[in-house]
């Protein structure tokens, strides 16, 4: 699992520059059978990262570009007349392995909901009938910050689905310099598809596998109650800067990733330390600031910080 790693950091590493941690994050979740949402300022290449990482695995791959007037049917298909006047399901682009959900907060809650059972139960329901999707299957979500103009809030529903919320920034000026030397030459990496299928199955498989000790799940689990404003385990800084706190899933994306992170890094077993690298991502969507966290300034990043 680890050289698949390496193969896979050097292949994206040939067309995308530094986001070392981010592309960790991504492998991470899709090791996990997780989902992913991507957040940054346009032009940070998050649509290219996604697309680089499907071209180095074996599996199939659609992008949906989210639109204010794109309609639930136009992701998981419609029922339509055949000629012999029965119905007959078209498969939406929803039915593939990997799923680019670009912009996705550019398109109303409606639409967005279509992504709600496919994420979490990897099926569709159309007309009554329930139609299963192939495996391994993961949704990996760009979004543009809230505050720009044409963009809707993700429902908490629909955010809690995702295992890891990333956070893009701008590169570095020596990062930048690499960027603008490489994408302005006639010259293009193809990128190599370096695992199949079945072994990211196996990957998956593996990390659930990875034994994990108890004061372990429990730090995991107490970090979450932590979150819950006004509740026999709450922080001080949740029930001073919180409205809402993280759920079950919280717990159990915690306890994956960190098992995933030790493999990663050559251990057997996770730590506290693997539990600490991955609070952000996992908990950053989950929570919900209050009035008075966004008057004084405070992100929900720092909140995070003070509760590891």
């Amino acid at each position: 699992m680890t050289q698949a790693y390496q193969k896979l950091r050097t292949e994206i590493g040939q067309v995308i520059v530094g986001q070392e941690e981010v592309v960790k994050l991504l492998l991470t979740a899709i090791f996990c059978q997780g989902h992913c949402l991507l957040v940054g300022v346009p032009g940070l290449a998050k649509t290219l990262l996604i697309q680089t990482i499907a071209s180095s695995l074996d599996l199939s791959f659609n992008r949906i570009q989210f639109t204010p007037d794109l309609m639930p049917s136009d992701i998981v298909g419609s029922e339509t007349l055949d000629q012999q006047r029965n119905f007959k399901f078209i498969k939406g682009p929803v039915f593939a392995n990997i799923i680019l959900a670009d912009e996705i907060n550019r398109t109303p809650p409606k639409t967005q909901a279509a992504l709600l059972e496919a994420m979490q139960e990897y099926s569709v329901t159309v007309a009554g009938q329930k139609h299963d999707l192939s495996r391994p299957f993961f949704v990996l979500a760009t979004q543009n910050p809230i505050e720009q103009e044409g963009t809707y809030p993700l429902p908490e529903a629909q955010l809690d689905r995702f295992m890891f919320m990333i956070q893009l920034d701008y590169p570095s000026y020596s990062e930048e310099v690499n960027i603008v030397k490489s994408t302005t030459m006639d010259r293009r990496h193809q990128v190599r598809e370096v695992i199949t299928g079945a072994e990211i199955t196996e990957f998956q498989q593996l990390v659930r596998r990875v034994p994990v000790t108890d004061n372990v799940i429990e730090y995991a689990v107490k970090m979450v109650h932590k979150t819950r404003p006004n509740t026999g385990m709450a922080d001080k800084n949740a029930n001073d800067y919180l409205e809402w706190g993280a759920g079950p899933r919280a717990s159990q994306a915690l306890i994956l990733a960190a098992k995933c992170n030790a493999l990663l890094s050559g251990k057997y077993s996770p730590d506290i330390e693997d539990v600490r690298s991955v609070a952000l991502p996992v908990l950053r969507h989950r929570i919900v600031r209050n009035f008075k966290a966004e008057a004084e300034g405070i992100s929900v990043d720092d909140i995070i910080g003070r509760l590891a």
